[in-house]
């Protein structure tokens, strides 16, 4: 709990920053050194952040909030352009995750405020638009939980949509119609966004879930973890969704996706059986061999979030058939 002093100061420090406005070059120092604070506590964007972790950033000895408590929005009062936007969680059992984020071209949309296209926050988002400055985007993943994207870059605006155009790079802009290399552009800015949000939004969700542990080994590394699909999401039944993730340590990762590994329906691991006769070090005879026939070692809290049976189903029999 903050103590009436620092209320107080927080209080002072934002009424003196209402009365200034920071220079170009400083906003930019600003979200240089906001985004190099965030490479440091997200394991180089790969984890999420709490809400609470996301308040106690500093800029020049300062504490300057990088989420709005009440807004979709951040703009802080002695910036020019909007810091931080942010996308609501999607709660569970409304897997669609990623369609609304994602527009024709394959470049990113964000909804502008719903009350005013020209409100004080629609604005500032415009202005992140004409200074050329880059924003944070808040994806929540979890209540009170966040996976964070930088740099993006708000390229256009879309009124009749009520919506902007953002990107991952100030330079691209939107392909033109009828031009030879619209395809080639789309598919390279798909790649892109599932690359730099959807990959990350799943990770940080399947790792929430399973409290940063490999299902199988119970490994607690980050950097040695992966969020793995059950199904693979190039797939028609590649949900975005926890239920079709698992965690998984590199190594059991790629013995999962080599069909060394199977996991059955009861959430059992199995071992090829061509795989359990060879003879190897250690390593392989107690990380690999030695789990056939053991249960998962993690599974999440949550009964909505446990791997769906009918999608491991579908991967064991794939597991099987090999």
């Amino acid at each position: 709990m903050e103590t009436a002093q620092q209320v107080c100061r927080v209080a002072y420090l934002n009424l003196r920053d209402a009365q200034r406005v920071m220079s170009l070059e400083d906003e930019q120092a600003l979200r240089r050194e906001a985004m190099a604070w965030l490479t440091v506590r997200t394991n180089d964007g790969r984890d999420a952040i709490s809400r609470e972790d996301l308040t106690q950033f500093r800029f020049r000895g300062e504490r300057l909030t990088l989420i709005d408590q009440g807004r979709g929005i951040r703009k802080p009062a002695a910036c020019r352009a909007a810091l931080s936007i942010m996308t609501v969680h999607t709660p569970p059992g409304r897997e669609r995750p990623y369609n609304d984020m994602r527009g024709p071209d394959g470049l990113p949309r964000y909804k502008m405020r719903a009350d005013s296209r020209s409100g004080a926050d629609n604005r500032a988002v415009l202005q992140a638009l004409e200074l050329h400055l880059p924003v944070i985007w808040l994806v929540g993943v979890a209540p009170g939980w966040f996976q964070v994207v930088f740099p993006v870059f708000v390229i256009g605006a879309e009124p009749e949509l009520d919506q902007f155009v953002l990107a991952y790079d100030a330079a691209q802009s939107l392909p033109l119609l009828g031009s030879p290399m619209e395809e080639v552009l789309r598919h390279y800015v798909t790649r892109e966004t599932r690359q730099r949000v959807h990959q990350p939004v799943f990770r940080s969700m399947v790792m929430l879930a399973y409290q940063t542990q490999c299902a199988v080994c119970s490994l607690r590394h980050s950097q040695l973890l992966d969020a793995a699909h059950i199904i693979p999401d190039s797939d028609e039944g590649g949900i975005a969704a926890v239920r079709n993730g698992l965690a998984l340590c590199k190594i059991h990762h790629a013995a999962y996706d080599a069909g060394i590994l199977g996991i059955s329906p009861d959430y059992h691991v199995a071992i090829r059986d061509d795989v359990l006769a060879e003879v190897d070090g250690p390593l392989f005879e107690h990380g690999i061999k030695g789990l056939h026939g053991q249960p998962l070692m993690v599974t999440p809290r949550r009964r909505a979030d446990r791997p769906d049976p009918e999608l491991l189903q579908q991967r064991y029999a794939d597991f099987l058939s090999a």
